[in-house]
């Protein structure tokens, strides 16, 4: 391929991963795997050897690979408008917001690209709300800025989300990082009470805490921080970038438990593959971003947003939250029912179909196991592995899943 470029059914994997390793930063472990072509549940590599995909991009494809009714709408767009700038309007990103704002409750939303530049977002949202509402330069007193995070979170690499993040591996070597976050452990209100100090302006935590090794939040948890919130005057923010849009069961986590954030994050499932992020806010907060206090070039492109308005079709018309919630328990039952026949396995955790389960030696060894099996999960920490399935998943590759698990854990 003279042009360097790689074509369908013309992938040499090997001059793949040559030019990868000479040239793209090392900031990846990348896998050996060259994949060159996805179709709902499965992907195939430069080999042509299948996989079962339960990764799915990091529960980016929640509809699958190469879902029509996605691929037809980003196709369409193309061909009309491509990029137009903010400084514009244009009818993808108005029908979307208009939709996500039906859909959550939360009636302004700002568009990004990604998970990160949305928690950047909701941020400086915090800030400048606490700001303007303390009135702004002339405030007497100190404004409140500290914002409350769990420990073990992620909320992406940038310098704010990295900081907001409560994982020191993430931060290692990046010090100074942005000041005023302090974190606390998940599900002990006690803690998250004391913390509660009048320098605080917000909470942001994840419903289900996904790179932390899928441990989600109790009920008492957010509802306390919910009524904590109300009472200090301070915001609660969920990141959902991980748990949003059907992966839990709900079209939101935050829908299990009889709450409602004041800031909600998203991006991953909602573009359907392409970079889009939002963050959602109730009228009032947003009404502390004015023209120049935020702004994203990319943020809200047409064809990203087109592809996230196919991604709500198919959610809303086929109930695949409520496909979720069912193939999740599925998925649970079988990885308990592994769990009586092998010890190897331990405590099965999670949400509808974002599910983490506990291996008895290194995962990072059993996840390569199971690729060698034709199957995709992700290790999350040095003893879990993550299930990410596409929200379209059968049941029949639900118990594939389970077989092509426990085949790995024999071999090994």
């Amino acid at each position: 391929m003279a042009d360097g470029t790689v074509k369908m059914g013309q992938v040499d994997g090997a001059r793949v991963r040559t030019l990868t390793e000479r040239h793209v930063m090392n900031t990846y472990r990348r896998l050996p795997l060259v994949l060159v072509r996805g179709e709902g549940s499965w992907v195939w590599d430069a080999d042509g050897r299948r996989y079962l995909d339960f990764v799915t991009g990091l529960a980016v494809t929640g509809v699958g690979h190469a879902h029509p009714a996605v691929t037809a709408a980003i196709a369409a767009q193309a061909q009309v408008l491509g990029h137009v700038s903010n400084l514009y309007h244009s009818a993808p990103q108005a029908e979307l917001a208009a939709r996500l704002a039906r859909l959550s409750g939360l009636g302004r939303v700002f568009f990004c690209n990604s998970g990160a530049e949305a928690n950047e977002a909701a941020l400086k949202l915090a800030r400048r709300w606490a700001w303007q509402r303390a009135g702004a330069a002339q405030a007497k007193g100190p404004v409140p800025h500290v914002v409350l995070a769990a420990a073990r979170s992620f909320h992406g690499r940038t310098y704010g989300a990295m900081s907001l993040t409560g994982q020191a591996k993430y931060q290692e070597g990046f010090a100074p990082l942005v000041p005023g976050i302090v974190h606390v452990p998940l599900n002990d209100v006690a803690a998250l009470e004391a913390a509660f100090t009048p320098e605080v302006c917000a909470v942001l935590l994840e419903p289900v805490q996904g790179e932390g090794g899928v441990y989600p939040c109790t009920e008492e948890y957010l509802q306390a921080a919910r009524r904590l919130c109300d009472e200090r005057g301070a915001l609660l923010m969920l990141d959902e970038v991980q748990t949003g849009l059907g992966r839990t069961g709900k079209m939101f986590a935050f829908q299990h438990y009889g709450i409602v954030p004041d800031v909600l994050t998203l991006a991953k499932a909602l573009g359907g593959g392409l970079p889009l992020g939002a963050t959602l806010a109730r009228e009032e907060v947003a009404e502390a971003f004015v023209p120049g206090t935020h702004a994203s070039t990319f943020g809200g492109n047409p064809i990203c947003c087109a592809a996230g308005l196919a991604v709500l079709d198919l959610l809303e018309r086929e109930d695949l939250s409520g496909r979720a919630a069912r193939l999740g328990q599925r998925l649970v039952e079988g990885l308990l029912s592994l769990g009586r026949r092998n010890p190897k396995v331990g405590e099965v955790r999670g949400l509808g179909l974002m599910v983490g389960v506990d291996i008895g030696e290194e995962a990072s060894a059993v996840a390569a196991a199971c690729r060698e099996k034709g199957l995709l999960v992700n290790a999350v920490g040095d003893h879990t592995l993550r299930f990410l399935p596409p929200l379209t998943a059968t049941d029949e590759e639900v118990d594939l899943a389970l077989s092509l698990l426990e085949q790995a854990l024999d071999w090994r």
